[in-house]
This record gives structure tokens, sequence and C-alpha cells, in this order.
């Protein structure tokens, strides 16, 4: 199954955490895209170094939890410590789309609930696919122009 998961890191070294993030995502799945990496602002909580992002698209026949909890994993090997909300990190892996599983459990929310808001998620997605669609959002090029207006 297709799955949109998006990276960030903007603590340590976030151009190699990425790398290290892809590489390991190559280890378990099928990596089939990966976007440029996009230095972007941070949204919401305290003040924070700028963010790079990216959008990997791969392949997995991973069930939802299952590659949630990976990503998790990855997260952890990287350092990733929750210690406030939107706040710092090496790495953040966040699974957008995986699919056209619809998820609206505490553990699991899919689409990704504020996908459709985000910049960093959006345009990194439409380099790579510019004629993906967000499940019940639409299509990457509409809503990346939306939020241009």
């Amino acid at each position: 199954m297709k799955a949109i998961v998006a990276l960030g890191a903007n603590i340590g070294d976030p151009h190699s955490n990425l790398d290290v993030a892809v590489a390991l995502l190559k280890e378990v799945s099928e990596v089939l895209k990966v976007s440029s990496y996009y230095t972007t602002e941070p949204v919401g909580g305290p003040e924070q170094p700028d963010y790079l992002n990216a959008v990997v698209i791969l392949e997995s026949d991973l069930p939802a939890m299952d590659l949630l909890s990976l990503l998790h994993g990855i997260e952890k090997s990287l350092g990733r410590e929750r210690i406030e909300h939107w706040g710092p990190r090496t790495i953040d892996c966040d699974l957008i789309q995986y699919g056209s599983i619809l998820s609206d459990s505490t553990e699991l929310m899919l689409p990704h609930p504020r996908a459709h808001e985000r910049r960093f998620v959006l345009e990194p997605w439409y380099e790579v696919e510019p004629e993906g669609i967000l499940l019940t959002h639409g299509p990457i090029k509409e809503l990346l122009a939306q939020l241009k207006d």
C-alpha cells in the first residue's frame, strides 16, 4: 500500500537526521520517491530553529499501526524526545496518508488531521507527486494554491 510520510528535523544535524530516517525506511519498505529537503519556519510551539522537511512516498505491506510503530521507532533511534508539544526535535516522522485508510482513533488519525494546512507537507509532496490527492481534502495542487491566497 502506498504511504505518504512527512519528515522534519530542527536540532542536532537535521540534514543527517533526515538522511538516516530515509535510509532506515529503505531498509524496511520500498521507498518510491524522496522530495528535496525544504527549510521552513516552525509552526506553533516555542521559539526554535527552522526545520528541514521532506516527504517520502513508500510502498509497504505492514498494517497501518505497525507502520506507525516503525516510524516511532525511527524517531526513538534518532534521539527524539517528546518533551514539549510542537517543540524542537531531532526527527519527526508523520504518517500523512496510507492507501485509502480513513482512521479517527486517538492512536492513528488518517489522513493526518492538519496536513491540508501545512505548506511544509504539501510543497514537498507536490514536488514528488504533483497529481497527489489528500483523502477527504482533495488535490495537493489545489490545497497548496489555497495556502498561497
